[in-house]
This record gives structure tokens, C-alpha cells and sequence, in this order.
């Protein structure tokens, strides 16, 4: 069933005007049909079935994977004057698993802003780049207000996983808290930790409830994890402070650190965690960490 938050539909222009919104509306559906023919049912874990005859997927099965109605989704591949929310493009975007060039193109031709995290961001300068890797072996990272990791150093890449492996939609301390297993079990104190990050999070969204990235992140989360659901109900509130942390590595063990926010501009925009060894042996741990990391990869970039 198409509901009014996916589409609204709007009668052709008189006379068959044509122009640049119609020419984008043809190259979106155009687009669409091409990436639905070349992915296969095993893709998204999907059976083909002996009587497929439709090259890659159906249109039902996207409009089904994307949570979609089937009616809304072939009138956006018929060119229809329809809107389409950013939420909606986010999920078509997920389930033909477009790489993030693809992904640009995709809001491109919607006339939508990617309410996602960039893969680059202007706060993340060359020069803060530098330092992240000069502060090695200290785990440091650049996160938004929003919990998403924006760079990161060698030494927290593999902190608490393996976050070069982790999508760049998907790196985002909230969603990595209540969704991923090795990044949840690196943390010792991981209720704790998650009941304080809910916390910061509401104080912090009450400045931006109108903006599509936060409402989508907080729908996400609130889909994926009832963990989060119940932390949220408890509305509670709370500001970042710096803290003794406690992790678990998969690498070198136990390790203890001193969490310290350094804010990137005059506002609660973008800042430079650190987490400095909370004892000697912390040290040690951290230096035997970024040994490893710097075996298996250079500098990220993000």
C-alpha cells in the first residue's frame, strides 16, 4: 500500500510541457530499471526459482525489499510526477546495493539531498587528518553530533572492530552500539555506555527534529534495536563529558582509557575524540595495536 509519506502524485502538465524535471524523472526510472535487471535474486538473498524470466529482479521484489508499495514503484520506473521522500530513495538505494557514486547519482536525478553521512566532510581538513595520525598510537576519530564517524586513525580503526570493513552508511557509534556484535562486545560497560549515548543523542536532536538525516537515524534505530527503544522511552537527557572507558580487544585485551572530546569549531558540530591510556599497561596495549593496524592498512581516508 502506497502511503502519503512515499508519494504525491500530481496530474501532467498541460499540454505536455516538457523539461528538465521531466527529463530527470526519465533518466531516474531508466536508472532504476537498469540496476533492478543486473542484480540477481541471490544478491539479496532472494531464490530465482525455475520459471524466472525477468533479467534480475522483479519489480515487486524491489518495492518488497525497499518496504515500498508495488503500485508507487512502478509508477516512479514509468517516469510519473511523484515526490519521493529522502527516506524512501534511501532504502531503493540499499536494496540495489549502489555503490556511493551510484547513490549520488541516484538523489541526483530524485532532486533529493543525501541526508546520509558524506564520505568526505569539509571539517575533515588535510591538516586534521595529520593529526589524527601524528596522535597514533591514541585511538582518535572525528564524529558529527549525529555519532557518525567521519575519519578515523589507524590505532581506532581496530579498536573496537574492524571498521574498514564496516559500510561508510553503516559507521556510526549509535548504530555500531546497538547493531554490531563486534563493536558491542568490545565495550565492557555496554549498557551503561548505551543508555548514555541515547541520552546525548535526544539532548543533542531537540536542535535538529526537522532535519531528514536525524529522523532517519532515529527511525533506524528504533527499527533495528529494542535495546535502543527502551532506552529511549526513559527520556532521558545528557551532555558529553570526558570519562574513564573500558574496552575489550580482540587484538591485545583489556584496555583502559580516558575519553576526551576536543570541539572542531564554536559550535556542538564536529569534534576529535582521543582516548588516552588510562595506565601503563593501557599503553603498552595501544602501541601493540596500532603495530597491527599499521601491518594491515595505511592511513584511512575516512
Amino acid at each position: 500500500m502506497t502511503t502519503m509519506a512515499e508519494v504525491t502524485a500530481t496530474a501532467p502538465a498541460a499540454g505536455g510541457t516538457t523539461g528538465a524535471a521531466e527529463v530527470r524523472r526519465h533518466e531516474l526510472a531508466a536508472f532504476l530499471r537498469h540496476r533492478r535487471e543486473h542484480i540477481s535474486p541471490e544478491q539479496v538473498g532472494l531464490p530465482r526459482g525455475r520459471r524466472r524470466r525477468t533479467p534480475g529482479l522483479r519489480r515487486e521484489e524491489v518495492a518488497h525489499l525497499s518496504a515500498v508499495g508495488v503500485t508507487w514503484y512502478t509508477w516512479l520506473e514509468q517516469a510519473r510526477d511523484i515526490q519521493v521522500s529522502v527516506q524512501v530513495l534511501d532504502a531503493l538505494a540499499r536494496t540495489l546495493l549502489l555503490d556511493p557514486n551510484e547513490r549520488a547519482h541516484l538523489f541526483q536525478l530524485a532532486g533529493a539531498v543525501d541526508p546520509t553521512p558524506a564520505t568526505s566532510c569539509p571539517s575533515v581538513t588535510p591538516a586534521i587528518r595529520h593529526v589524527l595520525e601524528q596522535l597514533e598510537p591514541i585511538p582518535a576519530c572525528v564524529q558529527n553530533s549525529r555519532y557518525d564517524i567521519l575519519a578515523y586513525n589507524r590505532t581506532y580503526g581496530l579498536l573496537l572492530c574492524d571498521l574498514d570493513a564496516v559500510p561508510a552508511e553503516d559507521r556510526n557509534c549509535l548504530i555500531l552500539s546497538y547493531t554490531h556484535e563486534p563493536w558491542r562486545s568490545s565495550i565492557v560497560h555496554l549498557e551503561q555506555t548505551q543508555r548514555l549515548m541515547a541520552a546525548r543523542f535526544r539532548a543533542t536532536m531537540a536542535g535538529h527534529l526537522g532535519e531528514p538525516a536525524w529522523k532517519m537515524l532515529l527511525q533506524r534505530l528504533r527499527t533495528e534495536s529494542p535495546e535502543f527503544c527502551e532506552a529511549w522511552e526513559r527520556h532521558e537527557v545528557g551532555a558529553h563529558l570526558s570519562k574513564r572507558k573500558e574496552f575489550l580487544n580482540r587484538y591485545v585485551g583489556p584496555v583502559a582509557v580516558h575519553h576526551t572530546d576536543m570541539w572542531l569549531g564554536p559550535e556542538a558540530g564536529p569534534r576529535m575524540v582521543t582516548y588516552v591510556p588510562a595506565d601503563e599497561e593501557s599503553r603498552e596495549r595501544l602501541e601493540r595495536l596500532h603495530a597491527i593496524a599499521r601491518e594491515r592498512a595505511p592511513m584511512p581516508g575516512a
